[in-house]
């Protein structure tokens, strides 16, 4: 099955968390306000993540009727 546009965005969007998981893992944050500004990034790019999917979804669910 070809990759679908939203199938790239979540891809993007995995390499991305995964990053910025990596640089809280390592400790690089160096001060507090750093590491909440990571978190956050990780929490906007998850929310990112479930509004693709739904898209996805729906436009799947759309594509069948």
């Amino acid at each position: 099955m070809a990759k679908t546009v939203f199938d790239v965005l979540k891809d993007r969007i995995n390499d991305d968390i995964s990053s910025a998981q990596s640089f809280l893992a390592a400790g690089s944050p160096k001060e507090y306000a750093s590491y909440r500004e990571v978190v956050g990034l990780i929490r906007g790019l998850e929310a990112s993540k479930s509004y693709v999917e739904d898209l996805s979804r729906n436009y799947m669910e759309d594509d069948n009727d």
